[in-house]
């Protein structure tokens, strides 16, 4: 039997790479003859970085950088296995969970640390890209993020503007002769699920200010600065960021790839199968086992498991999903390719107790063990 495991991490909970092992021991628990490959999963956001590391046998990189409120935090990005493809989660740099909830200002977070660690990657040596855009603090279009990269950002009085979203409107001039000259030879690969463009009533801040500490005083006033900055952009280099799909992904870092890098922007989902050869390595398998934390309507609209069952129904592999949590809408996914889906939780217990990692290890490697048991019966049979 030749089992592909591809799971994403169970968030709050245990890691992908935890998830793994786990079934893996369950599946020994059984077959201890088992052909087993492992692909850590991810959708782009927070757990990409350790996917593709562990995925190609990469190495992770820390580095002290500018934080979203300009102060110092330590920051880990991966460098793959090929020793030339970078992994960033921007969050890393500039995400949320930097940031006490008190001292949320999208007025003034920047994305600066995110520049540093790309620049930081080119110095290494690498000149491929993969940009996870999730979670993010910031609302300031990606020009700290160019800044770090040597753009320059001037105002009516030819001086260089500062950092956060507050700045955008102050932007008269831009000059690029500064910026890196590694970064022609770059080629930025960016998981993006929205297509929100830049400003208005469906752009950055409107849409993920609040939830950034956006007061809806601070909305209107960023939403005018990103549609200042928009219109500068066009003026000077004739490029139009706005109605690029996805422009205001985090805080409209997505128009600052797009337009100022040449990045693809593209589904995370799709990035992380791209780039982990998951159709090619799962050629000749007799099951695949996905999952994550919670199995639910959002898993039916493209999340990471979603993904590996459609690959695996293309080629008529039966899939299991393992969740610790599943909702009704989760019945959606038989017809996408997941064959059967099972909860963990095997006993009543808090929410706390279900996460404690512990516990979900034991649990998946338990619900794991049972399910073989029964494959085990029926082969017999």
């Amino acid at each position: 039997m030749k089992v592909l495991i591809a799971v994403d991490s169970f968030k709050g909970s245990i890691s992908s790479s935890e998830a793994s092992k786990a079934i893996a021991l369950g599946i020994r628990d059984v077959y201890s003859y088992a052909e087993m490959i492992t692909l850590p999963l991810a959708d782009g956001g927070e757990g990409t970085v350790e996917a593709l590391v562990q995925a190609t046998e990469g190495q992770f990189i820390e580095k002290e950088v500018m934080g979203p409120l300009q102060e110092k935090v330590q920051a880990v990005y991966g460098i793959l296995g090929d020793k030339k493809t970078a992994v960033i989660e921007s969050a890393a740099a500039c995400g949320l969970p930097l940031i006490p909830l008190d001292k949320r200002n999208p007025s003034v977070t920047t994305t600066y640390g995110l520049g540093e660690l790309i620049r930081d990657a080119i110095e290494k040596g690498c000149r491929e890209f993969v940009i996870g855009l999730g979670g993010s603090a910031t609302n300031d279009a990606g020009i700290g993020m160019l800044q770090a990269l040597g753009y320059r950002f001037l105002n009516e009085c030819n001086e260089e503007v500062g950092l956060g979203g507050r700045e955008l409107h102050k932007i008269q001039k831009i000059h690029m002769a500064h910026a890196i000259p590694e970064l022609k030879s770059c080629t930025f690969h960016v998981a993006c699920d929205v297509n929100n463009p830049l400003y208005g009533p469906s752009g950055a801040a409107y849409i993920f200010g609040p939830q950034k500490g956006a007061t809806a005083e601070m909305v209107k006033e960023l939403d005018k600065g990103l549609e200042s900055f928009a219109q500068e952009v066009f003026n000077e280099l004739g490029i139009d960021i706005h109605s690029i799909e996805g422009a205001g992904a985090a805080g409209g870092l997505g128009a600052a790839f797009a337009g100022f890098l040449e990045a693809r922007l593209q589904s995370g989902v799709e990035l992380i199968l791209e780039m982990t050869k998951m159709e090619e390595i799962m050629q000749g398998a007799d099951l695949v086992i996905t999952g994550e934390g919670q199995l639910d309507g959002q898993t039916s609209m493209g999340k990471a498991p979603l993904g590996v069952a459609q690959l695996a129904q293309k080629y008529h592999i039966p899939v299991l999903a393992l969740a610790g949590s599943i909702t009704p809408e989760a019945e959606r996914l038989n017809r996408l390719g997941v064959t059967s889906y099972f909860s963990i939780v095997n006993t009543p217990m808090t929410l706390e107790e279900a996460m404690d990692s512990n516990t979900a290890f034991n649990n998946i490697r338990a619900t794991t063990k049972q399910l073989f048991r029964l494959l085990q019966a029926l082969n017999k049979g």
